[in-house]
């Protein structure tokens, strides 16, 4: 009986932490109610390395990303009230060394979008960098290792330019 009221008090204690003192607030996104439409432009590969999937992919990954996740309507239009645009600046391989014999024991894949996102409603272009790396092992080509990774650079790279732009982050 006492343990119940304990744990009943702690968690009333916790819900109002949670909830009353506004630290922790949840939100979806941060697309103010007056933006309805966003024209995505396909993103364009001016990597010194061009993997011809890249660029597709993700643009379509992309538009499926906003138009699931966002109650926006896609247009082609250049007036929309957000328009998307975005280059791949880096697609390149390196090598890292291993602590054994002096020789790479993983290579790096770093992919770099360079994004424009025109907010037409507040008159403000934003432009911003995305990018990340990829490790997979010395052993394999470049052409194997994209073979592998390629659906989690997509995945990863167009989370952060979502997330970057409707999660204010």
């Amino acid at each position: 009986m006492i343990l119940s009221r304990f744990y009943k008090m702690v968690a009333l204690v916790f819900i109002v932490l949670m909830t009353g003192c506004g630290i922790y607030k949840f939100k979806d996104s941060v697309i103010p109610t007056n933006v309805k439409t966003v024209k995505i432009d396909y993103i364009l590969n001016r990597a010194t390395y061009v993997n011809p999937q890249v660029a597709q992919k993700l643009t379509d990954k992309l538009q499926q990303k906003i138009i699931g996740g966002t109650k926006l309507t896609r247009t082609n239009a250049d007036n929309a009230d957000y328009v998307i645009s975005g280059t791949i600046t880096t697609y390149d391989a390196t090598q890292t060394v291993g602590v054994s014999s002096q020789q790479a024991s993983t290579n790096r894949l770093t992919v770099t979008v360079k994004i424009l996102w025109v907010n037409n409603v507040e008159g403000k272009p934003t432009e911003f960098d995305v990018s990340r790396s990829f490790d997979y092992a010395a052993t394999l080509s470049l052409q194997q290792a994209e073979g592998q990774l390629l659906d989690e650079v997509i995945r990863t790279l167009s989370d952060d330019i979502y997330n970057r732009i409707f999660s204010n982050w």
